[in-house]
Parts: structure tokens; C-alpha cells; sequence
């Protein structure tokens, strides 16, 4: 397994820098304390969803019958559309009903920290596709730690953004932000077509025949 790959294709698709807009409005109405107590468990939950989908992804995979092949192409085409939306500027899983029950939890005073902040903002399928492609790619049980280790390091980088997220919209602005996210999903793209390549060799054979020949 490339060990940094998945480290670069979760930072593209959680994109916290991306989320800042969202983050500053959702919290806008509320305290110090508890705007500290939102970004500690959004980030905590995004890391929370990447370990997990490492560790026991491929069970619930096998468990439905479902291929590996067949979900890589599955995960590629979700990562893919996910890029898309990025270059369009949007946040990779994000829904505009998804920003609507954000803003209606807020005014209502309820949390917004898992729902929709950490899950689907953050982290979502198209997450949950990548952790289970690469886990299957490991080969050793230190490789799955560093994959679920990568959880621990996405939440702390989420949280240093969140609590940067003053600072970083009023520097960068809405257009600087916009440029990051269609960076990143250049990035994820790439990667996304990647593993659909690579799910369509390991179903059909004979592409990889044709493309050695």
C-alpha cells in the first residue's frame, strides 16, 4: 500500500478549509465555549468515521457479498462525482437540504456538530468508499494502523481550522477558499480515476491485456 495516499485523498475529500464558511455560519449565534465544544466533537467525529470504516469497512463489504472490484468501481465513481462537485467549488459530499438542516438545528439551538457539520460535511460514502479501498490494499497490521492513525490526523487538522476559521476567511475570503476546494478536487479526481482504473482491470482482465500490449 502507498502510505500516503490515503493521507492525501482524505485531506482532499474532507477539505476542512472548504467547510469554514459553513462552520462560521452555523456557530455564528453561539458562544465561546460552545463553539470550542463543536469543533471538538465534529473533528473527533470525522476521525471517529475514518478509523472505523478502516477497521471494519471490508466486513460489512463481505458480509452483503459484495466484490471488492465492484466496490472499487463504485467508490471511484462516488469519489469522482464528489471531485466534481469540488471544482464547482462545493463542498465534496455536501447537500444543499444537508446546509438547510444545518441553518434550522442552529437557529433552533440544537447541535450541529454531527449532523450535518461532521456527517455528511466532513465526512461521508464517498469517505467511507476510500478508507474501505485502502484498507483492503494493506498487508500488514501496522499499515491498518496508520490508516486508522490517519483519523487522529485529519481531526486535528480539522480542529486547528475550525479554530483558525476567523482568521483564514478573513485572509483568504470566500474566493481564496473557493480556489483550495477546486484544488483539492483536481486532486481527488485524479485519484478517483485512479482506483476506477484500477476496479475495472481487477473485473475485466483484459484491459490491462490491451493496455500492455
Amino acid at each position: 500500500m502507498d502510505i500516503y495516499k490515503p493521507l492525501v485523498a482524505l485531506l482532499a475529500i474532507v477539505n476542512p478549509v472548504g467547510v469554514v464558511p459553513f462552520f462560521i455560519h452555523f456557530t455564528t449565534n453561539l458562544s465561546r465555549e460552545q463553539r470550542r465544544r463543536t469543533m471538538v466533537v465534529s473533528a473527533c467525529t470525522a476521525g471517529i468515521v475514518i478509523a472505523l470504516s478502516a477497521l471494519f469497512g471490508l466486513k460489512i463489504i463481505e458480509f452483503f457479498g459484495i466484490s471488492l472490484a465492484s466496490f472499487q468501481v463504485g467508490g471511484g465513481c462516488l469519489l469522482l462525482i464528489s471531485s466534481l462537485q469540488m471544482l464547482n467549488a462545493q463542498p465534496a459530499e455536501a447537500r444543499k437540504e444537508d446546509v438547510s438542516e444545518g441553518s434550522s438545528k442552529a437557529d433552533a439551538g440544537a447541535s450541529i456538530a454531527v449532523v450535518p457539520l461532521a456527517i455528511p460535511l466532513l465526512t461521508g460514502p464517498a469517505t467511507i468508499s476510500t478508507m474501505v479501498i485502502y484498507a483492503d490494499k494493506t498487508r500488514h497490521w501496522w499499515e491498518l494502523a496508520i490508516l486508522c492513525g490517519y483519523g487522529v490526523v485529519v481531526t486535528l487538522v480539522t480542529f486547528v481550522v475550525f479554530s483558525a476559521s476567523s482568521k483564514i476567511a478573513r485572509v483568504l475570503g470566500q474566493t481564496g477558499i473557493n480556489i483550495m476546494t477546486r484544488l483539492m478536487g483536481l486532486i481527488l479526481a485524479a485519484l478517483a480515476v485512479e482506483l476506477l482504473a484500477d476496479g475495472l482491470i481487477k473485473l475485466f482482465p483484459v484491459l490491462a491485456a490491451r493496455t500492455i500490449s
